[in-house]
Formats: C-alpha cells, structure tokens, sequence
C-alpha cells in the first residue's frame, strides 16, 4: 500500500496547488477564473491519476502540462469581462494591488511564447531544467528564452518599446551596428 502511495502524484496536494494556482494567475490573471481553471485542472488530474508516469517527470511537470492545456482551451473560448476580481484576498492591500496590476498588465503585452515561460517560471515555480523537460527542449534553450522574456517584461514595465515580444525560442537577437574603430595609417600596429 505504502508503494501505491509514493507513486500518486496528489498524495500531498497543498503545495501543488499553490503551483498550479500560480501558473494559470500568471497567465490569465488571479480571481475567480484562476480558481476554476486550477480546479479543472485537478479535476482532470484525478480522473487520470493512473496515466501519471514518475520516470518522465515530477508531479509538478505533469500538472503543469495539464494546466496548460486547460488554460489554452479557457483562452480560445469567448470571455465576458467582469471587471474587479470576485473577491479580494487578504494580501491585496492598496500598495500591492498597483504592482499586482501592473505586472499582469505587462505580462499581457508580451507574446504568448514569453507568457507561457514567465508563467512556468514564477507562478508554477519551476526551474529551467523543469521547464525544458515540460516543453522538450534543452535547458540552456528556456535559460536564454527566459532572459529575453525578462528581459522584454522589464522593458514593458519601464515603458520601453519591447523588441519582437512574440519570440521564438531559435530567435537570434538584432543587434545595433557598431562602427568598426578605423586605425590611423600613420600609426604602427
């Protein structure tokens, strides 16, 4: 029985859900939506907990890809705009609610590649290696995706003109042309 319990990848589900919480608020905003997306997102998990496969991830990855799913179909479907959020949480105090705002208003303006990857990253917590085992590429390919999604993100909060903010990962970045120092003929090498 205990080894049945090793392999269920819900048998401690608090922390995961916090996780899943945080990948979908990332990608589509907290509240109320956020709420029934993550528990879609477990409702899925149960009635396939028997598929979930410890050699090809960790409970978190396999969430995650679940979630993802459930957030793409959310996406594709027509939203009616509710305005304020259903409910206000306890850490939703004045101050932060501002900075709340703005970076979700930020992370809306990126493409959906640097989205996806700023979601995986801070709201699902996971690491590159966890993210490129997730989307099948190599880890140094999320770690250089990652800088340039932050790197587009902190230009949107400072209200620069983000470059190319629908990235794909192969993408080589432009660079600005620097004049080549031109060497005085009458000087030796």
């Amino acid at each position: 029985m205990s080894r049945i319990l090793q392999k269920d990848p819900l048998s401690n589900p608090e922390p995961l859900i916090r996780r899943v919480y945080g990948y979908v608020a990332y990608r589509i905003g907290d509240g109320a939506e956020a709420e029934d997306i993550t528990s879609e997102t477990f409702a899925r998990a149960l009635r396939y907990r028997d598929t979930y496969d410890a050699r090809k991830g960790t409970a978190i990855s396999w969430l995650i890809g679940i979630a993802r799913r459930c957030v793409n179909e959310a996406l594709s479907q027509p939203r009616l705009e509710s305005g304020a959020p259903d409910r206000a949480g306890p850490w939703e105090m004045e101050d932060h609610a501002v900075d709340r705002l703005t970076v979700q208003a930020a992370v809306a303006r990126l493409g959906e590649r640097d989205r996806d990857l700023i979601a995986l990253h801070y709201g699902a917590d996971l690491t590159a290696k966890q993210i490129a085992q997730r989307l099948e590429l190599s880890t140094n390919a999320v770690e250089v995706a990652l800088h340039r999604a932050r790197s587009r993100l902190r230009a949107e909060l400072e209200g620069e003109p983000a470059q190319g903010s629908a990235s794909p990962l192969h993408e080589v970045p432009v660079r600005k042309a620097v004049p080549m120092p031109v060497r005085d003929a009458r000087r030796p090498n």
